[in-house]
Parts: structure tokens; C-alpha cells; sequence
């Protein structure tokens, strides 16, 4: 289905060559926007020409540190709106489920800064992470550069049990080892991979429950994920009365995947996820006692299950030693909870409203406290910061240790609940503000939207080598022989990568080579976009990085293609892989992707 959605919108509709030039529909920002905007008024933008650019901003609590983005935030508004770009002011929600209700289509591709938003991949719309430089050019011009994808299929049969929900096949999806398959296949064949959902019973999720495993690519190391656009879908969008943005999206009777992975959902338990990543059964944490429960947050919480919460705490006081915080995902989740009185019951219970705000995810707002474990619906960001004893479950299994105190099985409660979600959903965006009249002069540059001067990469790099990112502090490392110099960071793990690269705005020019075992193809062309290397390193020489103080690494053009160049540290010779291709290449040694040398097999 990815492969459909991007030949559509190429040139080359086979999609050869290492790189193509694919057409974009809808732009979404919420990390670094004003990065993105400047990018693109480098890029000669005068109006969007895309069916949807979108700024979430996301700090809804604002507090000292977070007034200055406020500011800045204000004071390019009307610049901002007078580009055609649609700003979502704080409190509409966290951007993957406000997209998701409001303006995510079927069939169609969406270029992002925001990594969460591949839960949208549950309408069938295909989200990729892309460098500033990229999404500059997508609202400069309409189109990007990027790698074909693979795809993984995921078959999904039978009918969840009672007290089963999304996010516990999510869970499940974790244990059974798709993350293993798609770091296979990146590696086997140096593309993103796009998880795709089928099979008899996928036809059976709701949306918002297909967004819910749709939001599992990142954390697997995967470029996105697809779901069917059905008549599910098209009921989905009837109710929020967009009818008009549907499109039908199957896969072709015997398209080729490059690996398939069966699901019964009948067999699925309800799960959690520990703070290492490990998924269990929620019995081993029989009788643990819980002191924080987030429901809510941008993913895993659907609002079937925060009715379903509610209607099990209805008449239930939550005990003295638990924090209850609810974090509902969108503004129009909330008003549907208010009029139906759910929200009350949970209110009642002793449940805490916070706002939705982007630092809910990563612990940096209402972080756990040191005792007891705390209980969220959702994802945490990747980080060595990332607060500890955490159990990622459903928001049944989080009803009971509400209802209890301490984490158990939801299927203690006996009873299912039944649960009716309205079909009249407000659908009012107050909070989202568009130009009306598009008057300003934009030909006018702000000053707060000037392109940081790229760094490029001429002649060979030594380097201060550290260890991960916990040695980073705004960009910088912390121990003396890194103070001021440029940094190549040594990953051992995943989730260290997943947090340089949501970090890469932030830590460019300062870091300027990536070294892990294994890095996605998306954030070896998001580090491109930057200046920054990705290199791939094997185990032995994991050993031979082991240690090392400064790194000297060649001239770009002294690098071989998809093959190991030999490196020299002190008396140690470390064989490392630059993972990027084609034009990747050239935005490395530029610094940025703002202009694109003609370099490489690219298509379209």
C-alpha cells in the first residue's frame, strides 16, 4: 500500500533508484516549526501549495522555560498564517489524535517532524519523518526526497476477548518480535520499512483502535504504518463530517512483502510494558503496589477506552496514596466526554485533568514519584532520562490499579463494560487558526524566521567520541575533552538513536557523526538533513570504539558506497559503514538538505 501512495505521486511510478522525488500532500509540524518555516523561505516560499501544512504548537503549560517559545511562537503567527500554513493553538491536543480527527486523509502522504504522528497511519495515511531542510522544501514546493520502502505484513485474524483492547496487541506485536523483522529488513535491503495491517479481522478495528498499532513504527524502528481505508474509514470520516477526504486504499491481490507476521487476537492477554522495553503479562505484577496512573496521552488510549475507564470507576474512589492525572487526547475527545456525563464519573473518582502538552510524554511534566510504579496508556519518548519503574498497559488494566491501588488483571473486574461512542461529534476547531485574508506582505523576511548558516563537511573530521546521549547537554558533551568540539556519539541501543534523532535540529552542527550497531533508514536520512554522519558499526567494532577519546574520519568523497571503510583510531582499525545514499551523501557534506546536489541514482 506505501509503494501505491508514493508511485502515485512520482515520476517514475516503478520507484527505482536509491532516491526519489515524491510529491506531498499534508505537512505537519509540532517539533522544531519555525526551523521548518525558515527552511522554507530560504527555499523561495511564498504560499503552500499543499492540501494541509499544519503547526501544532505543543506546550500548553507554560511555565519560565517555555515562555520564550511562546513568544517566538506569537510573534511569527501572522507570517506563519499569511504562507497558508493553519496553526494549532495549545489545548486543541496532542497532534497525533487532533490530526487524526480533524485532517488526516486516506491514500495520501505526509511529511512530519513529529514521530508520534505515524498513529495517523490507522486512516491510511502514510507519515514520514523528514529533515527541516526536507519539510522546507515540501512547503516550498510541494515534494521531497526519499528512499522507496519495504514493507512488513502484519495478518491479523480472530476477536479480542473481554478485556482485551488495542493496546494490548500492540503489546503483543512488541513480544512477538516485529522490531526484530524490521531492523532485518532495513539492514538486508537499506530502505524504510513500512508495517502494513490486513487480514480478516483488521476490518474489524475501529480507527481510532487501528491508530493505536499504527503508533507502534517508532518504537519498532519503522518508517510508518498502514492500515486499509474501508468502509470503517469512511464511516469514521462521515462522522466528522469529512466525507469528502475519503479514498479507498486495499493491497493489490498478491502484492510482495517482505515478511509476514500472523496475529490471533483471540490469543492475546492483557500485557504491560516495562521500563526496559520487555513485554509481560499483567499478572506478574499481581498486587505491586502503583503510586501514579496517566490515562491518556497521544497514543494508546482511544476514546472507547476512556469511556470504558470511566464506566468501571463509576461510584470507586481512587486511594489516597495513587496520582490519578487524565490527559485527554484531543479537545473534541473532551467535550464528547463532558456531554455524556463520563467525564464526570471520572472526576468523581479523583481524577486530575492536566493539559495536553508535549512533555506529558516524556516525564518531564508529572514525572512518577520514586516509589511505586506508575501506570500510563502511552509511549514514553525515547530517552536515557525517561522515568523508571513505568508500566506501559491498557486503560482497563489501568482502571483496575485506579480501582485498587496496586496493578492486576482487568479481567478481576468480572463484568465488561458496554460501551456506545456518540456518532454526533463536535467538530467546532476554535483552537485552530487559519488566514482569512492574506493581506500581509511575505515577500518581508521576520527575523525570527532566518535559516540557521549550515556546516558543511570538507576534509577529514577528528572528533570527540562519547558514549550515548546521557553525556549531551543541549547539544553539547559533558565531560572536558567535549566541551566546545565537534562529537561523534557511540549508540549501543535503538532507543538512544530514536532520541538523537528527535534531538537532531537541536544537537547540528555540534554532533556531527552518529555511530550504532543498527540505525533506521529514516533517521539515516533525518541525520543527513543535518550535517550529521550515520555510521554503522559491527561488533567487533563495538570493541575497538570501546574507550576511544577522538575519532578522525575522511572526506566524504574518500567513503565507499554500501561497503565498510576502514578507520584508523590510535592502533585499533575499526571497519564503519556510512549509510547514507545518493544524494544523502551530498546533504552530509553540505550541512543541510535545504539544496540538494545532483548526486546519486535519483528518480522522478
Amino acid at each position: 500500500m506505501a509503494q501505491k501512495i508514493l508511485a502515485g505521486r512520482c515520476a517514475d511510478p516503478t520507484l527505482s533508484g536509491d532516491v526519489v522525488q515524491v510529491k506531498v500532500d499534508q505537512i505537519v509540524l509540532a517539533r522544531a516549526p519555525l526551523r521548518a518555516i525558515a527552511e522554507a523561505r530560504e527555499a523561495g516560499l511564498k504560499k503552500t501549495s499543499a492540501e494541509v501544512a499544519i503547526i501544532y504548537d505543543a506546550h500548553a503549560v507554560t511555565g519560565t522555560a517555555s515562555r520564550l517559545h511562546s513568544e517566538e511562537m506569537q510573534a511569527a503567527a501572522a507570517e506563519v498564517l499569511a504562507h497558508g500554513i493553519v496553526i494549532g493553538r495549545p489545548g486543541v491536543g496532542f497532534p497525533a489524535p487532533v490530526h487524526l480527527e480533524r485532517f488526516a486523509s486516506p491514500a495520501r502522504l505526509c511529511v512530519t517532524d513529529e514521530p508520534r504522528l505515524a498513529s495517523v497511519g490507522g486512516i491510511g495515511m502514510l507519515t514520514i519523518v523528514v529533515s527541516p531542510g526536507m519539510l522546507g522544501q515540501a512547503l516550498a514546493h510541494g515534494s521531497i526526497q526519499m528512499r522507496p520502502p519495504r514493507s512488513v505484513q502484519v495478518l491479523l485474524s480472530g476477536r479480542t476477548r473481554p478485556f482485551v483492547c488495542a493496546r494490548d496487541v500492540a503489546l503483543e506485536l512488541v513480544r512477538r518480535g516485529l522490531g526484530e523483522a524490521v531492523s532485518r529488513i532495513e539492514v538486508q535491503h537499506q530502505a524504510p520499512v513500512v508495517i502494513e495491517f490486513a487480514g480478516p479481522s483488521a476490518r474489524l478495528l475501529s480507527v481510532s483502535e487501528r491508530a493505536v498499532l499504527a503508533g507502534l513504527a517508532p518504537q519498532l524502528g519503522a518508517a510508518g504504518a498502514l492500515f486499509v481505508s474501508d468502509e470503517r474509514t469512511e464511516v469514521f470520516l462521515r462522522d466528522q463530517r469529512r466525507s469528502k477526504a475519503h479514498r479507498a486504499l486495499v493491497p493489490d491481490a498478491g502484492a510482495p512483502c517482505d515478511e509476514v507476521l500472523n496475529v490471533d487476537l483471540g490469543a492475546v492477554d492483557p500485557l504491560y510494558m516495562d521500563e526496559t522495553g520487555a513485554v509481560r503479562s499483567v499478572r506478574d505484577l499481581n498486587g505491586k503496589p502503583v503510586s501514579q496512573v496517566l490515562l491518556g496521552g497521544d497514543t494508546g488510549a482511544t476514546l472507547r477506552d476512556l469511556f470504558a475507564a470511566a464506566a468501571l470507576l463509576k461510584s470507586k474512589r481512587v486511594p489516597a496514596r495513587v496520582e490519578f492525572l487524565v490527559a485527554i487526547p484531543s479537545r473534541q475527545m473532551l467535550e464528547v466526554l463532558a456531554g455524556s456525563g463520563a467525564l464526570t464519573d471520572l472526576i468523581a473518582t479523583g481524577a486530575r485533568l492536566i493539559e495536553p502538552d508535549a512533555r506529558v510524554m516524556s516525564g518531564e511534566l508529572y514525572p512518577p514519584a520514586p516509589a511505586g510504579i506508575s501506570a500510563r496508556t502511552h509511549d514514553l519518548e525515547p530517552s536515557v532520562t525517561s522515568p523508571k519503574n513505568v508500566a506501559i498497559a491498557s486503560a482497563e488494566t489501568l482502571a483496575y490499579a485506579v480501582a485498587t491501588g496496586e496493578m492486576g488483571d482487568p479481567r478481576s473486574f468480572k463484568r465488561p463494560v458496554r460501551v456506545t461512542i456518540p456518532r454526533a461529534l463536535p467538530t467546532d476547531d476554535v483552537l485552530v487558526v487559519r488566514d482569512r485574508k492574506g493581506t500581509l506582505d511575505v515577500g518581508k523576511k521576520a527575523a525570527s524566521l532566518t535559516a540557521t548558516a549550515p556546516t558543511p563537511w570538507k576534509g577529514t573530521q577528528t572528533l570527540d567520541v562519547i558514549e550515548g546521549p546521557a553525556h549531551l547537554v543541549n547539544g553539547k558533551g559533558t565531560t572536558p575533552v567535549a566541551q566546545g568540539n565537534a562529537l561523534a556519539i557511540v549508540c549501543s541501543t535503538l532507543e538512544e538513536v530514536r532520541e538523537l534523532a528527535a534531538r537532531a535540529v537541536e544537537l547540528a552542527p555540534n554532533v556531527r557523526a552518529v555511530l550504532a550497531p543498527f540505525i533506521p533508514s529514516g533517521a539515516v536520512s533525518l541525520f543527513s538533513g543535518v550535517g550529521i554522519a550515520a555510521l554503522r558499526f559491527d561488533a567487533a567494532g563495538a570493541k575497538g570504539l570501546k574507550g576511544q577519546r577522538t575519532i578522525a574520519l575522511p572526506p566524504p568523497a574518500q567513503w565507499a558506497e554500501n561497503e565498510p571503510t576502514v578507520i584508523a583510531i590510535g592502533s585499533t582499525k575499526v571497519p564503519l559503514t556510512w549509510l547514507a545514499l545518493g544524494p544523502e551523501r551530498g546533504w552530509v557534506s553540505a550541512g543541510t538538505s535545504r539544496s540538494a546536489p545532483a548526486t546519486g541514482r535519483t528518480r522522478g
